[in-house]
């Protein structure tokens, strides 16, 4: 052990990084006990609680309609380039590091620093308000019964409300459900907008070894109420460990690796698998050399006790820094969120509207919160409501920056890349566009990340004008403000 800690001195590795490796060679092993913490760091509750349907209001439909799924002939995908690189060439991205990197991890490292559960108990209750026995349909597409939401308020167990709270890590990219189930809610299956692949339950994802709080367990014990840096919910007891204060400070005080393309496999220094990369997730570095970095990771040793280990990371898939708004890491960035498929909550290992965003803006130092109407507040605030379209336009074009600038509509948020043929351009993740024939609604889907602009779908016989994006913008904002 001395040997090795006397040759990384004599490579000159940064004191953080000797502290990760002090521990790593003293402490490797499992931790499973309770601990409290020093002090409580204040933690910013969100006040929306529930992800919001993209493009689709929250009302409901007393009558079932039938579904109907259009053609995607949209002229938008054909005739707006979707290449990132053709928004980037011929505008000024100077700036960037306007956020410091320690507000970005004081976000992200947040639950590792509460000793008590951040939210109050009838706050984290609300899916148990919002999802009834009215209108709700399971994997079957037959109407739930009140049992079934008799038994998950049951097995929520929250009796036993802040009753654990210890620190933990996540094993994998987890999904964070509303109820104790990996059984869907869909909403009325008949209609265009709704069933698959709006599953209700699933209120988002967290990314393997990111940091969580966890209250309590469910009756069965099967699975822990976990609050992340942005979200709260329900995953498997099996897919998280449990990490004393002592690990959870030398992590934070490393210095930080990101993660900057997707997919691509991690594995530990003995060659062993241990899950697929994600933009936006942090590791924390231990030691590099000319190609790749060293970090420290987890995986499970035995129940909920955590093994530490060394992972390798090529230096083509990540970065020690923040990215600053440079046009290749623009277009880097913005490629590989592309490859994402839509997905509700994150759900199947995809990404919806506002999660495409808040990986998009976490590799440069900007922590975004997870809904679409929190991301709207965020920055410098321009409100759109009750202005014509021809107005919308001259604003987004005078004050909107592009790739800094979301756009807003109720359930869904997009990003300004610019113009083109003098229309305005937007980047985001979408399920489709709303049609009305003979009174039905119905939808084109597109299912994934695209750029068009804010009237996609214009040319289908079928689209519904009242729909359109532009018309229903209700904000613009920055979401970028220098030092």
């Amino acid at each position: 052990m001395l040997v090795d800690l006397v040759m990384l001195i004599n490579k000159g590795i940064g004191l953080k990084y000797l502290f990760v490796i002090i521990y790593i060679l003293i402490f490797v092993g499992c931790s499973s006990k309770n601990v409290q913490t020093e002090g409580k760091v204040a933690l910013q509750v969100e006040a929306e609680k529930n992800i919001e349907i993209e493009e689709e209001t929250e009302e409901e439909i007393e009558e079932e309609t039938e579904e109907i799924i259009e053609s995607a002939d949209i002229n938008d995908l054909k005739n707006i380039p979707q290449d990132t690189s053709f928004y980037t060439k011929n505008i000024d991205l100077k700036g960037g590091g306007e956020y410091l990197r320690e507000k970005y991890e004081k976000h992200y490292f947040r639950v590792w620093n509460i000793d008590t559960p951040p939210d109050k108990l009838k706050n984290i209750q609300w899916p148990f308000k919002s999802y009834t026995v009215k209108n709700s349909y399971g994997e079957n597409l037959q109407p739930l019964k009140q049992s079934f939401f008799d038994a998950m308020y049951e097995n929520s167990n929250f009796n036993a409300y802040a009753t654990l709270n210890q620190r933990a890590i996540s094993l994998g990219h987890l999904n964070i459900r509303s109820f104790p189930t990996i059984l869907p809610l869909l909403k009325n299956p008949f209609r265009a907008g709704e069933g698959f692949p709006f599953d209700y339950l699933q209120n988002s994802t967290v990314s393997a070894n990111e940091p969580l709080f966890v209250s309590h367990y469910s009756k069965d014990k099967e699975w822990v109420y976990i609050f992340s840096n942005f979200a709260s919910g329900w995953v498997k007891s099996n897919d998280i460990v449990f990490l004393e204060k002592t690990y959870t400070d030398v992590w934070q005080q490393a210095k930080q690796v990101f993660i900057t393309k997707e997919d691509i496999p991690i594995m530990s220094t003995q060659g062993d698998f241990l899950f697929k990369s994600r933009v936006g997730m942090m590791f924390a570095l231990i030691d590099e050399n000319e190609s790749d970095y060293k970090v420290l990771a987890v995986s499970a040793y035995k129940k909920t006790k955590p093994m530490y280990l060394q992972a390798t990371l090529s230096k083509k898939i990540a970065s020690k820094e923040i990215l600053t708004f440079k046009k290749e890491n623009i277009d880097n960035i913005i490629s590989e969120l592309a490859k994402s498929n839509y997905g509700w909550g994150g759900i199947y290992d995809q990404r919806d509207c506002s999660s495409t965003l808040r990986d998009y803006f976490s590799v440069f130092g900007i922590w975004l919160p997870r809904n679409s109407l929190q991301q709207s507040k965020i920055g410098k605030v321009i409100n759109l409501k009750n202005l014509t379209n021809k107005e919308k336009v001259n604003i987004i074009k005078k004050e909107g920056i592009p790739f800094k600038t979301l756009l807003y509509k109720k359930g869904h948020v997009m990003l300004y890349v610019g113009t083109y043929k003098d229309e305005i351009i937007i980047f985001h993740n979408m399920w489709g566009v709303k049609t009305k024939k003979d009174g039905a609604e119905g939808r084109i889907v597109v299912g994934k990340s695209v750029f068009s602009t804010l009237k996609i779908g214009k040319n289908h016989k079928n689209y519904d004008k009242n729909s359109e994006l532009l018309r229903n913008l209700k904000s613009m904002n920055t979401v970028i403000a220098k030092n």
